[in-house]
């Protein structure tokens, strides 16, 4: 009977295992859609919990904070935005140019079709714990940048300058110039009177003059 008794024993832990894994992913997504929509503010444990079936208890079972579920929301959220411009820039033609307008492209395109969710990782007002994820994605999109222009100096596409800053002053530009486009509580064309192609190319523009260059990417 031991071995037949430990098997069972063995699937019903996995059965455990899985179905507690499903659930925390549920939690995620319900969170996730959440911010999506109303932001981190609005995404309440209760509301967490009403969207997939559970009791707020049942949450805490998983997550020992609402910061550290959102913490979890905004990691996912923003290593998937990062994973596809950094995929955007490897895919670029080998020239510090085209890989710039890729960054820049990219970043404000997916910014502009997710307004929302944009705002929420980039802007809105969050907790220290989900502050500190976004300071670490910051860093991340700073050091894809240093490496396009540290590329474009050595190649003298770029003015000579310190890499750091001037990555730090682009992204940092990119982010302020799509602020008001993305705020949730004007319409998107109250800001600036242009489509959000012209804005990406203005924003793009604003990128290679700033670097000290007159070499865009149309």
């Amino acid at each position: 009977m031991e071995g037949p008794t430990a098997a069972m024993a063995y699937r019903q832990t996995e059965r455990t295992r899985r179905h507690a894994q499903e659930k925390q992913v549920a939690f995620l997504e319900a969170a996730h859609d959440l911010v999506a929509h109303v932001g981190f503010a609005g995404a309440k444990v209760s509301a967490i919990a009403r969207a997939c079936g559970s009791s707020t208890g049942s949450l805490y079972s998983y997550f020992g904070s609402r910061d550290e579920l959102l913490a979890e929301v905004f990691r996912r959220a923003a290593d998937h935005e990062l994973t596809v411009v950094r995929a955007a820039v490897a895919g670029a033609p080998d020239d510090p140019s085209a890989r710039l307008g890729a960054l820049v492209d990219t970043f404000t395109q997916r910014a502009l079709r997710s307004r929302r969710m944009a705002w929420s990782l980039l802007f809105e007002p969050v907790s220290p714990a989900v502050e500190g994820e976004r300071l670490v994605y910051r860093r991340a999109y700073v050091a894809l940048g240093e490496d396009v222009i540290r590329d474009g100096i050595e190649e003298n596409l770029f003015a000579r300058q310190n890499v750091r800053v001037a990555s730090s002053a682009v992204i940092g530009a990119i982010s302020e110039a799509l602020v008001g486009r993305l705020a949730p509580e004007v319409e998107p064309h109250d800001v600036l009177d242009m489509k959000d192609e012209q804005l990406v190319a203005e924003i793009r523009d604003f990128c290679f003059r700033a670097l000290g260059s007159t070499r865009t990417m149309k």
